[in-house]
């Protein structure tokens, strides 16, 4: 009888870790399976947002950066000509990040303050010259406070500010 039960045990025992060897090879059901999908996606579509959110404040930053360059090739050619150029063909810097053309106009050449860019009481922002970036959006109207001018990267202030037109 002691025999017996040994064995049984045995048997039972051997039975357990076949049956646990055999679960443990089985994998995944489709429902874990589905369950990583979504959590990978979740994370993937997560990281993608903030990787395009970084490309944005980049190229944000280096419209900032060029502008503030070819405000110091400006100040060279008044040195050296005496008076701003009539356009940005004599600058180094001629399109920003998002491949449109930086704009530029002279205030010596304007009479009145039509084509000047304002502010959100429509003042001239500068006194000398309008420097820009139409951002992201390629668009821009004169006021700031438009819809199409929120983007743009400005200078203001006579070079005093350069920076995004929503934060003036």
């Amino acid at each position: 009888m002691g025999t017996d039960m040994g064995t049984d045990m045995g048997t039972d025992m051997g039975t357990d870790k076949l049956h646990a060897a055999k679960t443990r090879l089985r994998g995944f059901t489709l429902i874990e399976l589905m369950l990583t999908l979504v959590i990978l996606a979740i994370l993937a579509s997560v990281s993608y947002a903030s990787y395009q959110s970084l490309i944005e404040k980049t190229k944000i930053s280096t419209a900032i950066s060029d502008i503030s360059k070819i405000e110091v090739e400006l100040e060279r050619l008044i040195t050296q000509n005496g008076t701003l150029p009539l356009n940005l063909a004599a600058v180094s810097i001629q399109t920003d990040p998002w491949g449109n053309l930086y704009q530029f106009l002279n205030m010596s050449t304007v009479v009145g303050n039509g084509q000047k860019r304002k502010d959100k009481n429509l003042v001239p922002l500068n006194t000398d010259y309008d420097l820009y970036s139409s951002g992201p959006d390629g668009q821009s109207v004169g006021p700031l406070t438009a819809a199409k001018s929120r983007d743009d990267i400005i200078r203001a202030n006579n070079g005093g500010y350069v920076g995004k037109a929503e934060d003036y």
